[in-house]
């Protein structure tokens, strides 16, 4: 029997069976399944459909290396920055993405490092789990800082910065935004806006990326950047690792300038910067900010959705051009 379907990495059971079951679907049984064997496998099977994830990087090269017969690649994924979406387009090849399923758990994630860098959770952490913990701290020792009554500045007020400014409104935040065109006022819901970033970072005693990675936004948090934030500033990152110019990071919070910093993503992800993790203000996640059950199967059961529209003879529901 051949496959309708190829998938590249391996899927949360309830959407394996679906893409079995549906598509008939052959589904990598390793996490880092190579590109030739995925290009093999399209072949083998005369697949329709491939269903990767960020981690599988589609680019010009393997592009023009598919076979006619596949008609959709669906990234398990709200970001497209790992596909090359020009060479996609000139070969005829849809493209799809997950948008808005991520959204609460991601922002919820992001919520999560602003709270864990203000109040130094990793060092506690590590000093519990060390069984360092051997006297009552004295009241001027290991403070954090209060994240409630903050200014969060937000990069990007796409679904996941609303959905995290909706959160910060909990937490009785300032809101401001920088975006490269103003949302309406009913979607900024009280959030100010910046047209220049160099212009609101010196107001953010919190900043929060969620923009898009791709060479518009690389390194955007730069030496310049970065200085630009008040003295104290935390500062996370659960959008994109290359908005960030690494050595900058960490002599920003090697001195000081930054109080601390919560990170989800990384540039060169999984080879990232091991002086971020011999910091002991910052917070380390290895990019887990849609790891729920909730979230990954809707991600997946999102990609077969698009699959199937198009095999079907449909539009797709999320091409990332239209």
């Amino acid at each position: 029997m051949t496959s309708r379907l190829i998938v590249a990495r391996p899927m949360p059971p309830a959407v394996a069976e679906r893409a079995r079951a549906e598509f008939g679907a052959v589904i990598a049984d390793e996490p880092d399944w190579p590109a030739e064997a995925v290009l093999d496998a399209i072949v083998a099977q005369r697949a329709e459909a491939l269903l990767f994830t960020s981690f599988f990087p589609l680019r010009a090269d393997l592009i023009r290396r598919l076979p006619e017969h596949l008609r959709i690649a669906a990234t398990c994924s709200v970001g497209f920055d790992h596909v090359d979406v020009e060479a996609a387009r000139a070969r005829g090849l849809v493209v799809t993405n997950t948008p808005e399923v991520l959204t609460e758990c991601t922002a919820d994630m992001a919520f999560m490092l602003i709270l864990a860098a203000c109040r130094r959770a990793h060092e506690y952490d590590a000093l519990m789990h060390a069984g360092r913990w051997t006297r009552v701290f004295g009241l001027p020792e290991m403070l954090g800082v209060r994240a409630s009554g903050k200014t969060l500045g937000i990069v990007g007020l796409g679904r996941i910065g609303r959905a995290v400014a909706q959160r910060a409104r909990g937490f009785n935040m300032r809101v401001l935004y920088h975006d490269a065109i103003r949302l309406p006022p009913d979607l900024e819901l009280g959030a100010e806006y910046f047209a220049d970033l160099r212009a609101m970072l010196p107001h953010c005693q919190i900043l929060s990326l969620h923009a898009p990675g791709g060479r518009e936004t690389d390194r955007m948090m730069n030496a310049e950047t970065f200085a630009l934030l008040p003295r104290g500033a935390v500062f996370v990152n659960a959008a994109r690792g290359g908005l960030v110019d690494d050595v900058a990071l960490v002599d920003a919070l090697k001195s000081g300038h930054l109080f601390g910093a919560g990170l989800d993503v990384f540039r060169n992800e999984p080879a990232f910067d091991k002086r971020l993790a011999e910091l002991p203000n910052v917070f380390l996640t290895p990019h887990m900010a849609s790891a729920t059950v909730e979230t990954r199967n809707a991600m997946g059961f999102r990609a077969l959705d698009n699959i199937a529209a198009v095999l079907a003879g449909r539009p797709a529901i999320d091409p990332v051009w239209r």
